[in-house]
């Protein structure tokens, strides 16, 4: 049975820091690519970053300056350092999974979910 797990999540001020955690079981890690989406209340699930089996990752815009990635196929981990962090920010953020030697970028092509962790950053 997969199963991700999310942590980390929490409130934080704006400019501050969070580092969430996925990890992963009943998959074969090294060939996975993981990815991180946020959804915040009345909005649409948004793509935040992603990591490929072989460490290439992909940011967005808003997000590539300050956000970082990466992962551990040791334990089975990922980590997603956010910093100066705003407002805007705020959203339950999820981790997802995929067999592949690809790097999807859209929720779609992800098959396994964890079930989020909440993120509020106040202004």
């Amino acid at each position: 049975q997969v199963q991700l797990v999310e942590s980390g999540g929490g409130l934080v001020q704006a400019g501050g820091s969070l580092r969430l955690s996925c990890a992963v079981s009943g998959l074969s890690f090294s060939s996975t690519a993981i990815g991180w989406f946020r959804q915040a209340p009345g909005k649409e699930r948004e793509f935040v970053v992603a990591i490929s089996w072989s460490e290439e990752t992909y940011l967005t815009p808003s997000t590539k300056r300050r956000f970082t990635i990466c992962r551990n196929n040791v334990k089975k981990t990922v980590v997603l350092q956010m910093n100066r962090l705003k407002p805007e920010d705020t959203a339950l953020y999820f981790c997802s999974a995929r067999r592949t030697l690809g790097l999807p970028i859209t929720g779609g092509e992800y098959v396994y979910w964890g079930e989020g962790t909440q993120v509020t950053v106040s202004s």
